[in-house]
């Protein structure tokens, strides 16, 4: 697996969705190393990574201990804080290795404006006529050769 933490140690503080949102995502990192050839599941795990990252934030600010701090309490919010700090890394090594399974990242820059792609889709009020792929080789100026 890419994080160095063990992720089960920030449990012993933050119960429920964070202990569900980081081992849901250990399994997909499990999956995701098992399936070599998969792009599907290399992809999952980083964007589920990248969720928890946002998660493990609010998580963490939200429902940080401010009484009765003990020694556990103290090491099991180290443990969720450093595994928070090295998600960072965990993605660039998880995108490293997306990128060696052929996976492209598609996102668009321009999404609001028109786009540089051209495909065969034409519309209505298109000056250009499209070519008829079941014409006959005499409507396409062909003449036939005879045998």
């Amino acid at each position: 697996m890419p994080s160095c933490v063990p992720r089960g140690r920030g449990c012993l503080v933050f119960l429920g969705p964070y202990a569900w949102a980081n081992f849901t995502i250990l399994a997909l990192g499990v999956w995701a190393v098992a399936q070599r050839d998969s792009i599907d599941a290399i992809s999952m795990f980083l964007g589920g990574l990248v969720a928890t990252i946002f998660l493990d934030i609010i998580h963490i600010s939200i429902f940080y201990p401010q009484h009765n701090l003990t020694d556990t309490v103290h090491f099991g919010a180290g443990m969720a804080i450093l595994n928070l700090l090295l998600k960072p890394f965990s993605c660039c090594l998880v995108y490293h290795m997306y990128r060696e399974r052929g996976g492209e990242l598609q996102l668009r820059v321009g999404f609001c404006g028109p786009s540089q792609e051209h495909s065969a889709y034409q519309t209505i009020d298109s000056p250009e006529v499209p070519s008829d792929p079941f014409a006959s080789p005499e409507s396409k100026g062909h003449t036939p050769q005879g045998y």
